[in-house]
């Protein structure tokens, strides 16, 4: 919608400044989290580093390989990140270092995932502003007409997807934030964050009109994915719902 915001003069991405709030938002939550969890503030802020670094690496990655854009593979701030490879990268140096710090395995992986959220529906603005990850032509009254300059089609009304998935993110966020106050057992808001995040991504990819389907399948990549988290997510959480009532300690 605004691919170039002026600051000070200066035309900057749009998508880069909100890829700076989202990151700071993510901070921001995962040392409330933490906290709320005893893990100290410096291994919060090296995990933090170290899995935000991962993420872009990640998500730049499978975005230029998903659509063989090769060129200029180091300018993610102008847009062209995907969010399930850079789940997967972060989630994968995240186990890493809890392993390496020594940390609580399930209350680390409770903080990241609420402070995820969080940070993922600010993110989506970015998509906004930058005019990507955009949605199918409708002729619904929700639909939107990006500007010529936008990485969306210009003209045409397009489901808001990008805005569809931030408010999702947001009210998931929420949803995960309280079940955190009363939280029944450590791994509970993480296992509900992959049940939360994968419906709500493989219900919208149905609207986005980004990414085809794949050929003989019917579905995308990206719900195949979706479908994944939301299994783990159910089969994690019933099994930790299940060994906490017994009463058993586990890892």
């Amino acid at each position: 919608m605004f691919p170039f915001l002026e600051v000070f003069g200066l035309k900057v991405p749009a998508y880069g400044i909100m890829l700076l709030l989202a990151a700071l938002s993510g901070f921001l939550a995962a040392v409330y989290f933490s906290g709320r969890e005893g893990i100290p503030l410096p291994k919060v802020e090296a995990l933090f580093f170290w899995v935000f670094l991962a993420a872009l690496v990640g998500a730049r990655l499978f975005y230029v390989v998903e659509h063989g854009i090769y060129s200029d593979f180091y300018k993610f701030w102008e847009g062209g990140l995907d969010f399930f490879g850079g789940f997967t990268f972060a989630t994968l140096t995240l186990f890493a270092l809890i392993n390496y710090y020594r940390l609580d395995f399930w209350k680390t992986v409770d903080a990241a995932a609420a402070s995820l959220l969080l940070a993922h529906s600010v993110g989506r603005l970015s998509c906004w502003l930058a005019g990507c990850c955009y949605g199918r032509p409708t002729d619904l009254p929700i639909g939107v007409v990006f500007p010529e300059g936008s990485a969306a089609p210009s003209g045409i009304p397009l489901y808001p997807t990008q805005l569809m998935e931030a408010t999702g993110n947001f009210v998931g966020f929420l949803v995960l934030y309280a079940v955190y106050r009363r939280k029944p057992f450590d791994g509970a808001v993480a296992s509900l964050y992959l049940v939360w995040y994968g419906t709500e991504r493989f219900l919208l990819e149905f609207l986005r009109g980004t990414t085809p389907p794949l050929e003989g399948v019917g579905l995308t990549w990206n719900q195949l994915f979706a479908l994944g988290a939301v299994f783990v997510g159910l089969s994690v959480g019933l099994w930790r719902l299940f060994r906490h009532r017994k009463g058993d300690r586990i890892l």
